[in-house]
C-alpha cells in the first residue's frame, strides 16, 4: 500500500519553532453537537460557558432572535412550531422524501420548517447549530480557527454531503474535509492504541446507523467495507418508545407540542432504563390528569428489537463485503449504544466484547480534531493517514440500458477512473452522459445522478470517435464526471449536485437488491448485450449494401439479406446463446461481401498510381 501525505495541496508543514495552526472537529449529530481541538499533546472536547460539552442540536426560530442548543430545548415546548430538533435527518432531502413526523410543521413549498421567523431549510438550521459551536473556539481562545473537519454518516449521498458543506460556508467554516463518522471514531482509538488488526465501528447516532470495517496497520486506516442504514437511529427508539407510552396513558389527538413533549420524556426514560430495570413515568407536566406508566427494560428491549436486529442485519452484510471471517475489537459511537440491549447484540454478533473507554458521544469529535490537526499543516510522531471508500458503485449508461461501472462500491477515495468509450450510430456529432449509482446491470435499476451533454463530436463511422470519460471522487465523496472527445479536444463536465438526496433505507435496499438479482441481472445484461450486438451488425450490413450492393449478383445478395433477416428475427427472442450464434453466422455470410469492399477500396486509393510508382515507395 502506497502512503500519501494528509495535508491539503499548498499547506505548508509547521515549522518546530512557528505557530501551530488551529483546526477542530465537528460532530455535527442528529441529537446533539460537539467540537473539539488537539493540541499536539491532548483531545478535549471544547465546552460552552457553563462547562456544557454537547450542544442539543435545536434551534428556535422567533419572529426578533435565533436561539439555539438548550435554550432552545426550553422553548419547544412553548414554542414548537418555531423550534427546530434532528434537521440531520432532511439534510439533502427533497419535500416528496420526507414524511409527515408529526412533531414538525413544513412550509407549503419546498424543503424547508414553516416558523414565525419564515421558511428555514435543514441547511440552514446546521449553519446555525456550526455557528454556535465556532463560537466556544473563541471562549478558548482560538480567534481564527484555520481549518474544519466536519463528520457526516458514512452512508451521507452526494446530495447531503453537498448540504453539510453549504452550511459551513453558510456558517463562514472553513472546511478542510468532510469526514465518515465511523472513520473518525476509529481515528481517535487509533491514537490511544498500538494494537494492529481488524476494527469493527457500530455507529448509532440519532438519525442514522453506519457499520464500518476497517483494517489498522503501522498507522494507516484502511476502510475495508462500509454500510449501515440511513433511516435508522436514537431517534426512531425515541418514537417507539413515545408510542408506548402515549397508548399506556390512552392519550388521544395531541398536538405537536405534546407529541414532542412526549418524545423528550421517552428519550430520558431510555437513557434511565440503560442504567435500572424499570422506572416510573408521569406525563402529567404534558397532558394534565395523566396517570403514572412503569416501564421496565425488557418491555423496551422489546420495542427496540426488530430496529436493532435491522442494525445487525447490515452488520453482517458489511462483513460480507469486507471479505473477513472476524474483527480483533468493536467500538460502540453514538448515545444509543449505551443501551444494554445493543451492547450485547453487537458482542454477540461480533464475538468481542466492545470498546468503552472513550465516551460514545464524544469520539466521533475527537477523531474529527486529530485529522483536522494534521490537514491544517501540523506534524506530530502520531500522523494517520486515513484511506475512505464510496458506498454505492459509479457509472454511465451504454448503449441498450446497460450501466458500465467505472468506480465500484468499497473503492477507496480520492479516486479518479478512466474508460474509453464511443459512438453508436454513423455521423452522431453528440453525446449524452448519464452518470448513474447503484449495483444493478440496468440502468432503470439504478439511480439517476445526473446528465450532461458533449457536442462537438466530428461525424464518423460508428465505433469511430474516441471519447474519455473520467470520474473523479474526493476525499469528501463528492464527484465529478467530464467527457473529452480525443481528436478534437471537445471538452464537457458536471459536478455532481443532485437536488435532493436517497430517501431513508433506499442505499440499503439497494444493495440487497443488487445481491439478490445478481443471477438475473446478469442474464439480462448478456441479453441486452447480444441484442446490441444484433442491431449494430444488422445496421452496419444495411448501410453497406445501400452504398455497394452491386458487388453482389443477386443470389448472393439475397443469401445475405436472408442471414440478416434472421438474425433479427432471433434478437427478437430471449436467446442469449440463439442470439450469439446468429451473429457469428451472419457475420460468416457476410465476409464474402466485406472481402470485395475492401478490394474495391484498395483500388480506389491506388487509381492512377503506376506499379512502379508503387514499388518505389514501398522500397523508400
Amino acid at each position: 500500500m502506497v502512503l500519501m501525505q494528509i495535508a491539503e495541496p499548498g499547506a505548508s508543514e509547521t515549522s518546530p519553532d512557528g505557530p501551530r495552526k488551529v483546526g477542530v472537529g465537528i460532530d455535527l449529530g442528529t441529537t446533539n453537537s460537539l467540537i473539539a481541538h488537539f493540541d499536539g499533546d491532548r483531545l478535549s472536547v471544547l465546552p460552552d460557558e457553563a462547562g456544557a460539552m454537547s450542544l442539543p442540536s435545536v434551534a428556535y426560530y422567533g419572529q426578533a432572535e435565533v436561539i439555539v442548543g438548550d435554550a432552545a430545548v426550553v422553548l419547544a415546548a412553548e414554542h414548537s412550531a418555531d423550534t427546530i430538533a434532528s434537521a440531520k435527518r432532511f439534510m439533502g432531502k427533497s419535500r416528496d422524501e420526507v414524511s409527515d413526523e408529526g412533531y414538525l410543521e413544513f412550509a407549503d413549498e419546498g424543503m424547508a420548517f414553516a416558523t414565525t421567523r419564515g421558511p428555514v431549510t435543514p441547511v440552514e438550521v446546521s449553519a446555525d447549530i456550526l455557528r454556535a459551536l465556532a463560537s466556544r473556539a473563541n471562549l478558548a481562545g482560538f480567534d481564527q480557527l484555520d481549518g474544519v473537519v466536519i463528520t457526516v454518516p458514512a452512508y451521507f449521498d452526494d446530495a447531503q454531503r453537498q448540504a453539510t458543506r453549504q452550511a459551513a460556508e453558510l456558517a463562514g467554516l472553513p472546511v478542510l474535509r468532510l469526514l465518515n463518522e465511523p472513520t473518525a471514531a476509529a481515528v481517535a482509538y487509533g491514537l490511544d492504541s498500538a494494537e494492529e488488526g481488524v476494527v469493527a465501528v457500530y455507529d448509532l447516532g440519532g438519525g442514522t446507523f453506519d457499520i464500518s470495517i476497517l483494517r489498522l496497520e503501522r498507522g494507516v486506516f484502511e476502510v475495508l467495507a462500509t454500510g449501515g442504514d440511513s433511516g435508522l437511529g436514537g431517534d426512531d427508539f425515541d418514537r417507539l418508545l413515545a408510542d408506548h407510552l402515549t397508548a399506556a396513558a390512552a392519550l388521544d389527538n395531541l398536538t405537536i407540542g405534546q407529541r414532542r413533549g412526549v418524545i423528550a420524556c421517552a428519550r430520558g426514560v431510555k437513557e434511565l432504563l440503560s442504567e435500572q430495570i424499570s422506572c416510573t413515568v408521569s406525563l402529567d407536566h404534558i397532558v394534565a390528569g395523566t396517570g403514572e406508566v412503569v416501564v421496565d427494560r425488557s418491555t423496551l428491549n422489546g420495542l427496540c428489537g426488530e430496529l436493532v436486529n435491522r442494525s445487525l442485519d447490515a452488520c453482517r452484510q458489511c462483513i460480507e463485503d469486507a471479505g473477513i471471517e472476524q474483527v480483533d475489537r468493536i467500538i460502540l459511537v453514538g448515545g444509543s449504544t449505551r443501551m444494554p440491549l445493543i451492547k450485547e447484540a453487537a458482542a454477540k454478533l461480533f464475538g468481542r466484547e466492545p470498546l468503552t473507554h472513550i465516551d460514545p458521544d464524544q469520539v466521533v469529535a475527537m477523531g474529527a480534531a486529530r485529522q483536522a490537526d494534521l490537514l491544517v499543516g501540523n506534524r506530530g510522531k502520531d500522523d494517520l493517514l486515513l484511506l475512505d471508500v464510496i458506498p454505492l458503485s459509479l457509472g454511465v449508461e451504454t448503449y441498450g440500458g446497460l450501466v458500465e461501472r467505472l468506480v465500484h462500491r468499497n473503492t477507496t477515495i480520492p479516486v479518479v477512473r478512466a474508460q474509453e468509450f464511443t459512438t453508436a450510430r454513423d455521423g452522431q456529432t453528440g453525446l449524452l452522459v448519464h452518470v448513474v449509482q447503484g449495483e444493478r446491470e440496468r440502468v432503470e435499476d439504478c439511480r439517476s445522478l445526473a446528465r450532461f451533454e458533449l457536442s462537438g463530436i466530428p461525424p464518423m463511422v460508428a465505433g469511430a470517435a474516441r471519447i474519455l470519460v473520467t470520474f473523479q471522487v474526493d476525499a469528501d465523496g463528492l464527484l465529478e464526471v467530464s467527457a473529452k472527445e480525443e481528436s478534437t479536444g471537445e471538452t464537457a463536465h458536471v459536478v455532481v449536485k443532485p437536488s435532493f438526496g436517497l430517501a431513508d433505507t433506499t442505499i440499503a435496499e439497494m444493495l440487497r437488491a443488487g445481491y439478490e438479482n445478481a443471477g438475473t441481472d446478469m442474464q439480462a445484461r448478456q441479453l441486452t448485450e447480444a441484442r446490441v450486438d444484433a442491431e449494430q451488425l444488422a445496421a452496419g450490413i444495411y448501410a453497406a449494401l445501400k452504398v455497394d450492393g452491386d458487388l453482389l449478383d443477386e443470389s448472393e445478395r439475397g443469401d445475405l439479406l436472408s442471414a440478416v433477416q434472421g438474425l433479427e428475427a432471433t434478437a427478437d427472442g430471449d436467446d442469449v446463446e440463439a442470439i450469439r450464434s446468429a451473429v457469428e453466422h451472419t457475420g460468416k455470410v457476410s465476409e464474402l461481401f466485406a472481402a470485395r469492399r475492401m478490394d474495391q477500396s484498395i483500388q480506389q486509393a491506388l487509381g492512377g498510381i503506376s506499379l512502379e510508382a508503387l514499388e518505389q515507395e514501398v522500397g523508400e
